[in-house]
């Protein structure tokens, strides 16, 4: 699980932001946490305040730790702050693996330059190196010869170096490392805005249609938009060798993307990755209900709610999902002037299940810090 994050000097956040992720003591809603770490959370923010920002930061690791992985990379220009006079971006990810403690930093001047890094495991430095002096180490149990040729002039991230040529020996600090790099490499990011693609968790350009169809869940997608109240009969129709989904209208039919509404054609979207996710680490979902009615976004998210070991966060505009009813105050963040807060911690006001928390948002009960 991912404990706290923080970033610095990248695109729109010229000073430190850090998301803490703790769990405060509340007593309702227990499964939005896991392992005292939010495991569900819904963040808000204005227009630019940084919200799909925020996301592109918490999965820059990607771009330098995995391989066969989607990179948005042309989403990476501008990297650094335009307003700061620094030439370097800082990154520190806290995650918790089973008891313990993994904190992995990082400093970059570009999405693929690498200035320095630095992986601890229960406080113990094991593999460190600085770009620029061309130094450094690794301390993992069964790293001892790459010692040798870990300081050269390859660019190359040396945590993924360690993890590409090393036989690791079994012990818990190895099993810790690799609980590490498998979540980095399971990490999804999405945007509801089909157009605007995705990062991380695999690769490929599969289609919509062909995905839920060779997943074998095209009858389920439609029980899916039946219990929505979108009345449709779907069918599997192969066009030019590629397979799509149709609506079945009697004796006529038509391709479903092409007399689907846009909000409909969100969901198909939504549900393209739902059915993935319960195998992903940790899910950013940029604008999730931006088609959706607002009762529709709360089913979405009571759905989202039920994948157990999946850490996800969504943004969004929309003070109707707001509700200890389907999260609670520590599990909702406002962004907003380079910081990013959970609600419980905007207000001195003990809040309980019972309150109201749209209501104290509209009212400004979380403006006073």
């Amino acid at each position: 699980m991912l404990k706290k994050f923080s970033v610095e000097n990248f695109k729109g956040f010229q000073n430190k932001l850090t998301l803490d992720l703790e769990a405060d003591n509340y007593d309702f809603n227990p499964e939005v946490i896991k392992n005292s770490c939010i495991s569900k959370g819904i963040i808000y923010g204005v227009n630019s305040s940084g919200k799909s920002n925020l996301g592109l930061a918490l999965f820059d690791i990607i771009i330098h730790l995995t391989t066969e992985r989607q990179k948005l990379m042309h989403s990476y220009d501008f990297y650094l702050n335009m307003s700061n006079s620094s030439s370097v971006a800082n990154f520190e990810y806290e995650f918790i693996f089973d008891g313990h403690d993994v904190i992995y930093k990082y400093s970059k001047n570009d999405a693929d330059s690498l200035l320095n890094e630095s992986l601890s495991i229960d406080n113990t430095e094991v593999i460190f190196f600085d770009f620029t002096s061309k130094t450094g180490f690794t301390k993992l149990d069964g790293t001892d010869t790459l010692n040798n040729s870990i300081n050269s002039d390859s660019p190359i991230s040396r945590v993924k170096f360690v993890n590409n040529n090393s036989i690791l020996a079994d012990n818990e600090q190895n099993r810790v490392f690799n609980k590490f790099i498998n979540f980095v490499d399971n990490m999804l990011l999405f945007y509801s805005l089909g157009s605007r693609g995705y990062e991380g968790f695999m690769n490929g350009t599969e289609s919509i249609s062909e995905g839920i169809i060779n997943s074998g869940k095209l009858s389920d997608f439609q029980c899916f938009l039946n219990s929505i109240g979108i009345d449709y009969k779907l069918k599997e129709q192969e066009i030019d060798g590629r397979k799509n989904i149709y609506c079945s209208f009697n004796d006529k039919s038509a391709d479903f993307f092409k007399i689907a509404s846009t909000g409909t054609k969100s969901l198909a979207l939504f549900y393209y990755w739902y059915i993935r996710m319960e195998n992903a680490s940790l899910v950013y979902i940029d604008e999730f209900d931006a088609f959706y009615h607002f009762e529709l976004s709360k089913e979405v998210q009571k759905l989202l709610n039920k994948l157990k070991r999946v850490q996800i966060f969504t943004t969004t505009h929309n003070t109707d999902l707001m509700s200890n009813d389907l999260l609670r105050p520590d599990c909702y963040f406002l962004l907003r002037d380079n910081k990013i807060t959970a609600l419980s911690k905007l207000t001195d006001k003990e809040i309980r299940k019972a309150h109201n928390l749209q209501k104290m948002y509209k009212a400004g009960a979380f403006n006073a810090k």
